[in-house]
C-alpha cells in the first residue's frame, strides 16, 4: 500500500470513527495557502480540526508521534484561519492516530491534542 492509499484508508477509517462518536463532518482536505485541514467537524458546540495520522507497519513509532513541534505550528495557524469564519465557536485541535497493521486497525483519538502555550 502506497502512502496516499495509506492515508485515504486511515481518513475513512477517522471519518467513520468520528460518526460514531457524534461527531459532524464538515469537510476534508480543506486547502488553505499554508496547509490542509484533513478533517473539519462540529462536536456539541466545537469546530474541529482533526490531523490524521496513520502507520502502517509497528516500525518508527505511532502515527500521533508525527505531529511534531512545526506542524503543531502548522495546525494553530490553521485554526487561527477558522477563527475567522467561526468567530463565535470554540476551535479546538484533535489528532486521530490510524494504525493500519493491526486487525482491525487500531484507532486513537486525543481530544484537544494542540494547544497554543
Amino acid at each position: 500500500m502506497d502512502t496516499k492509499e495509506t492515508g485515504n484508508r486511515a481518513e475513512k477509517l477517522a471519518v467513520d470513527y468520528l460518526k460514531n462518536k457524534k461527531y459532524k463532518i464538515i469537510g476534508k482536505n480543506l486547502s488553505f495557502s499554508f496547509g490542509e485541514i484533513d478533517i473539519l467537524a462540529s462536536h456539541k458546540s466545537d469546530i474541529v480540526v482533526v490531523e490524521v495520522k496513520a502507520k502502517s507497519t509497528k516500525e518508527y513509532g505511532q502515527g500521533f508521534e508525527m505531529v511534531n513541534f512545526y506542524k503543531q505550528k502548522k495546525l494553530l495557524l490553521l485554526a487561527k484561519e477558522l477563527q475567522k469564519k467561526y468567530p463565535k465557536a470554540t476551535i479546538r485541535i484533535d489528532i486521530v492516530s490510524v494504525n493500519l497493521s493491526c486487525n482491525p486497525p487500531e484507532i486513537q483519538h486525543f481530544i484537544n491534542a494542540v494547544e497554543e502555550n
